[in-house]
């Protein structure tokens, strides 16, 4: 990946910012996206309303604009996002002189609501992982991602990306190379592996004979009906089927299975640093959130059953 992957702005500091974002954080071309689409809406806003450029922004044109974006109905996670990438590039800009002060100081993050993760009850899991047909190389694959997706809580970028070379089945584990390229190690259940192995042997084979000739064997380890990598959206369709007819909710997505995976483990004990380790969240109190879904179904249990709740 380099930082070219992503499509010139036009704007030589906004390009030198993402370049170094690239160089020092390792950030992904979608994240670079992410960062520079921010940093381009609010300054079309800033030359639309005051005629300025990005630069000569000040410390009342940042509130004007949490202001606008409220107004419009933008999400507060949304606004916080946006306000972290504002900031972060001023702080930058400031650095390299190109600005006297920093206009994001002292402007406060909108406050953001604490959603809780949708999750499926272990019955619902325990359907859609039978949900698939192991009689054909397609339904093998879609077994062996299912069920290494539950068994490890993988993002679904990093399920699509995995390489026969990062798993390690014998001993239950495969390496996996995450957020800001950081490898991480994720224990692997029985029969996950052994659906794995399955799939090795007696799909994957098949469906990489189907690549046109001449065409280079991918290293991923799942692969599509012709034999090139599968993709994230890819992915997410063949879920969205088998949830379907497995009668799951709508809201079905790679995220519910990981954060399924998440909850189920905490329900039964685990160590909430253990769970932090397995999912790659680089900081504890992101995996916090699975501790309000267990208050909250136990805060149910307890409502139901007691006899003076």
């Amino acid at each position: 990946m380099r930082s070219t992957d992503v499509p010139r702005s036009g704007d030589p500091l906004l390009d030198q910012f993402t370049d170094i974002l690239w160089l020092e954080d390792g950030l992904s071309p979608a994240t670079l996206e992410s960062y520079r689409r921010d940093l381009q809406q609010f300054g079309g806003w800033l030359q639309q309303k005051h005629s300025k450029p990005l630069v000569d922004a000040e410390h009342s044109d940042l509130l004007a604009y949490l202001a606008h974006r409220y107004a419009i109905g933008a999400r507060p996670s949304s606004s916080a996002r946006c306000l972290s990438s504002l900031r972060r590039f001023f702080q930058y800009a400031l650095r390299q002189g190109k600005i006297a002060t920093d206009p994001t100081l002292n402007v406060a993050a909108p406050k953001r609501s604490r959603s809780l993760p949708k999750s499926l009850s272990e019955d619902e899991v325990e359907r859609l992982l039978a949900a698939p047909s192991s009689e054909d190389p397609l339904g093998m694959r879609d077994k062996a991602m299912l069920e290494l997706l539950y068994a490890t809580g993988m993002r679904v970028s990093e399920l699509v990306g995995v390489r026969d070379a990062d798993l390690h089945l014998d001993e239950h584990y495969l390496t996996c190379i995450g957020k800001g390229n950081k490898e991480r190690l994720i224990p692997i259940g029985e029969q996950a592996s052994a659906w794995i192995k399955r799939y090795q042997s007696g799909a994957r084979p098949g469906l990489v004979r189907r690549q046109k000739t001449g065409g280079r064997t991918t290293p991923r380890l799942f692969v599509n009906a012709r034999g090139g990598p599968l993709s994230r959206v890819g992915f997410w369709k063949i879920l969205k089927r088998y949830g379907q007819k497995a009668g799951l909710p709508r809201m079905l997505s790679p995220h519910v299975v990981r954060h399924s995976f998440a909850t189920h483990l905490l329900e039964r004990g685990a160590d909430l640093r253990a769970i932090q380790m397995m999912l790659g969240h680089a900081d504890l109190s992101t995996t916090q959130i699975y501790t309000h879904v267990l208050e909250a179904r136990l805060r149910a249990v307890y409502d139901r059953f007691h006899p003076r709740p």
